[in-house]
């Protein structure tokens, strides 16, 4: 009776099992995250040699600059046409008969190029020169067909100078030339009106030196 008690007391009793975990319940949706959620966007920092943004604003040259451009467009078209289509004068003169009238072609044609490319590309060329100020560089870009753009940043100028010639001169204008430690980030401005060269020479300056006493 006893150990039959017992028996049926363990086979009445009831297993203990692991717990198991809990099973999807079927057509449950799985949480999906929210399509076309907008992320915030950053502010752009204006740190030496970040790259420049869509909403520079950048500052043109002088519009008398385009003048100037010509002039020197002029004076260089005078020496090319001399180069150019001399020797077929002085050939068809007399003084040079022996020389080859093939070469003396090809002098006229080079020549030719050489005065009727610029002036299509003048007006382009000034309209492409800007500069635009930023909280820690200064930025400069230029050029047509090769487009270049130079970060200066204020912290690495070590001088800035502003250049006047006698065209430039004759129409109130002036270059700032920036001088850092490295070549490849010096930089010209040309064409500006000269009170606006002057004003952009002191900031420039005042910058740099801040920034070079830790301020």
């Amino acid at each position: 009776m006893g150990q039959n008690g017992e028996r049926k007391t363990m086979e009445n009793t009831p297993e203990m099992s692991a717990p198991r975990p809990p099973q999807p319940t079927p057509n449950q949706p799985v949480p999906q995250p929210a399509p076309n959620q907008p992320v915030p966007n950053r502010p752009a920092q204006g740190t030496p040699g970040a790259a420049p943004g869509p909403d520079i604003a950048w500052q043109p040259v002088s519009p008398k600059y385009l003048q100037v451009r010509y002039i020197g467009w002029a004076i260089g078209s005078l020496v090319w046409a001399v180069i150019g289509f001399a020797p077929l004068v002085l050939r068809a003169a007399g003084p040079w008969r022996g020389f080859p009238l093939w070469l003396g072609i090809i002098l006229a044609v080079f020549a030719a190029l050489m005065i009727l490319i610029p002036l299509f590309l003048i007006p382009r060329q000034v309209k492409a020169i800007g500069y635009a100020e930023r909280n820690e560089d200064l930025l400069v870009k230029s050029g047509v067909i090769f487009e270049r753009m130079v970060v200066v940043p204020y912290g690495r100028m070590q001088f800035v100078d502003v250049q006047v010639g006698p065209i430039l001169r004759a129409f109130g204008l002036a270059t700032v030339k920036l001088h850092t430690a490295s070549s490849a980030t010096n930089a010209n401005i040309p064409g500006l009106p000269a009170a606006e060269a002057e004003r952009l020479r002191e900031q420039l300056s005042a910058r740099g030196e801040a920034l070079l006493a830790g301020i």
